[in-house]
This record gives structure tokens, C-alpha cells and sequence, in this order.
């Protein structure tokens, strides 16, 4: 069935289809839509969740910790600084390896403030150990929300999993979206039956105790590794399922490539963005004979890292344009180093990479700025950063 639905309510009609049974919140702009959301149903009796708000970001993950562990399937969303103010207890959920599923509407971190999207906020979160996967367009959000319940909940993962889309971007604007049947919903995740330990009252255990002995701290820790890595198979493996039963394709879930065989020059994106990269990638390849050979490579999980599947989609490009969403400052872009190491660990080939910095605050996105972009790319000798917008 088709929708037509922001953003913050494709996530919400996500959760409830998911049957989460546990949801603690807090509001944030611009994710404050799906709690709102959420809040109709539950007060319509069209939910059937422990929908329960709390007194800041922080306690609504350490809610969220303990629904997991008792069971619970469990969904939450936040933005921004209060994806920051959950930051010790995110260590603590993927530590405990509890499948939690959070939608973060990605927006830039103060000062100075705003409301608009910056990818910062959740690139900074890539060493919590949470399985990370950025959506391009609201039927993505929908489809990596219900996936990402499967995929935490695999045994080979236990690992808590953020679905990123882009503030205002996709938040708040309406789309068309398919909706499959709570039946067929139902067929593709079935009920969650933990078979690790979790509390229940005839069971008295302990979780996320202190580990004081080096080489204990040391084996849970690589544990914990072999967890995410565990994920990059097992994402693969729904996205398939995934395409199998809906007829929708993401690539091999880690990645997706577009027109990427034959490219000299490669466009590197995630998010939403995504779309407008793909346009101008159409554009030049209709150039006659002064069209350029371009590419696009979208990120789309971003933990764990995909190495060798980003190594071999760039091994072709003799340039790569990397257009990033978001600053570390003294640094540039976050993704650059990930990028770099996958190259240098993957390839013997060393394109040159080039950096480019846009759309940082709600800063307008063109087809002319990746167009322009590729120009400089290809004049590039240095690997050099550059501003856009």
C-alpha cells in the first residue's frame, strides 16, 4: 500500500509495523514528529507498546537499556546534541549487545546553533560499536528500520543499530512510500525470542558488570569486534531477503554503486544528497564527446566499515570526489580517513582523492556543485579540500 509520508513518520509507521514493544523518548527538532507520532497511537489505542517519555536523552537510553534486556524489542529516536547526551550510555547498550533500533534525524551540533542537517552529529558515534546505516530517500528509512531489527537481532550480531536520514531533508518532507501488509511485515521479521541472557524475575543475572582482569576486559572486547564484523555478512544477507520479498534493491546493503564500471572519475556520497549526485552523474555522461565518465558510490553503511567493498568499487576511478556533509575542524571531512585506509590496505592503484565540504546548515545542494566539483577533481594533483555553498 502507498503512503505518502514525511520522513519522522515513515520512521514511526516503521517502529509500529516492527512491533517494538518498548519505547522510551524524549523530543528534539527536528525528530520530534515521530515521538508525536507515536504518542497519537498509543492515545488512539492503535499502539500496542510501553510508550513512555523521559526527562532527557540520557535516561531515555538508559530506558532503553533495560527494555532490551529484559526482552523487549525496542525503539527509540533522538537528533543531534541529544544523540551527544546519550553518548555513555550508547557504549553501554552495544557493550551489553542489546538489539536496540534508533532512528537520529541527523542535525548539526551547536554552537552555533541549527536546525538544520550536518552529519556530524552520528559520524562522530562511529567508535560506539552500533551497527550504522544512512538512508538516502524516506522508503529507505522505512525498509533499513525493519531490517535493522533483523539484523541486531541476529545471534551472529546482538548489536544495537541507528538508521541515519537527513534533518528537514527527509524529516519533514512528504514523500510516496510502499507500505507492505503487517502480515507480510510479520513473515519477514518474526517475533523476537532472545536466547542470550536477559533479566527476568526467576532468573537472577548480572549484565555490564566490571571486568577487572585485563585479559577478561580483552575478550569481551574482541567479542564485541567479532560482533561488527559478524554484521557486514549478516547485512548482506537481510538486504537480500529483503530484496527477495519486496523487489527493493540497496545495493549489497553495505554499499550501492551507480555507473561505477566504466568510471574515471568516482562521486563519493551519503544520504540524501545521494539523489541530486545521481542527476548530475546523468547529466555529464549526456556531454557528447566532451562527456565525463563519472560514477557514484554511495555509502550506506558506515558501521562497520566496509573495506573491501569500497576499495573495490574505487580501484577503477583514476579520481575520486568525496563530498561530505559534515566538518571535524583542524580535519575536514570524517569519512576521508576510512576512505583513505580503504584504498591504501586494498589497492595497489592510488587514485587521487579529493575533499569536498557542502551543505553544512541547510546550505544548498546542485547538480552545478557536483558538476563543478568533477572539474576540480580532475585538475587535482594533490588530493586538496574545498568549500562548497
Amino acid at each position: 500500500m502507498e503512503h505518502l509520508a514525511s520522513g519522522n513518520e515513515t520512521a514511526a509507521i516503521a517502529a509500529k509495523m516492527s512491533r517494538a514493544s518498548c519505547m522510551p523518548v524524549f523530543p528534539i527538532t527536528p525528530q520530534t514528529e515521530i515521538i508525536e507520532t507515536l504518542a497519537r497511537w498509543k492515545a488512539n489505542g492503535e499502539l500496542n507498546a510501553e510508550f513512555f517519555t523521559m526527562d532527557s536523552e540520557h535516561s531515555v537510553m538508559s530506558a532503553a537499556v533495560g527494555c532490551s534486556a529484559t526482552g523487549a524489542r525496542t525503539f527509540t529516536a533522538t537528533s543531534s546534541q541529544g544523540l551527544t547526551l546519550m553518548n555513555e550510555i550508547l557504549f553501554i547498550a552495544s557493550g551489553m549487545r542489546l538489539p536496540i533500533v534508533m532512528a537520529n534525524v541527523s542535525r548539526g551540533l551547536s554552537a552555533p546553533i541549527t536546525l538544520w542537517s550536518d552529519h556530524t552529529d552520528f559520524l562522530n558515534q562511529k567508535g560506539d560499536g552500533w551497527v550504522q546505516v544512512h538512508a538516502q530517500d524516506n522508503q529507505e528509512v522505512f525498509d533499513s528500520l525493519v531490517m535493522a531489527f533483523k539484523i541486531s537481532e541476529d545471534r551472529k550480531v546482538l548489536l544495537p543499530s541507528m538508521v541515519n536520514l537527513d534533518g528537514y531533508v527527509l524529516s519533514y518532507t512528504k514523500e510516496p512510500i510502499d507500505v507492505p501488509t503487517q502480515k507480510e511485515i510479520d513473515k519477514f521479521l518474526p517475533p523476537y525470542k532472545p536466547k542470550h541472557a536477559f533479566f527476568k524475575p526467576n532468573k537472577p543475572l548480572i549484565q555490564g558488570a566490571a571486568v577487572l582482569k585485563p585479559e577478561a576486559y580483552t575478550y569481551f572486547r574482541g567479542q564485541h569486534h567479532l560482533a561488527n564484523l559478524n554484521a557486514l555478512e549478516v547485512i548482506q544477507e537481510v538486504c537480500k531477503d529483503f530484496k527477495k520479498k519486496f523487489g527493493r534493491d540497496y545495493g549489497n546493503g553495505l554499499i550501492e554503486e551507480y555507473k561505477t564500471n566504466d568510471a574515471d572519475v568516482i562521486i563519493v556520497t551519503q544520504g540524501s544528497i545521494s539523489t541530486t549526485a545521481k542527476a548530475a552523474v546523468n547529466e555529464m555522461r549526456k556531454g557528447g564527446r566532451r562527456k565525463t565518465k563519472v560514477g557514484l558510490l554511495r555509502l550506506r553503511t558506515i558501521t562497520p566499515w566496509p573495506h573491501k567493498e569500497v576499495a573495490k568499487a574505487l580501484q577503477g576511478a583514476k579520481h575520486i570526489a568525496v563530498f561530505e556533509k559534515n566538518v571535524s575542524p583542524g580535519r575536514g571531512g570524517l569519512m576521508m580517513s576510512d576512505l583513505k585506509a580503504s584504498l591504501y590496505d586494498h589497492t595497489k592503484k592510488k587514485p587521487i582523492i579529493t575533499e569536498f565540504v557542502m551543505g553544512l546548515g541547510g546550505s544548498p545542494e546542485s547538480i552545478q556543485m557536483f558538476k563543478h566539483g568533477v572539474k576540480l577533481a580532475k585538475k587535482d594533483r594533490k588530493g586538496e579540500v574545498h568549500w562548497l555553498g
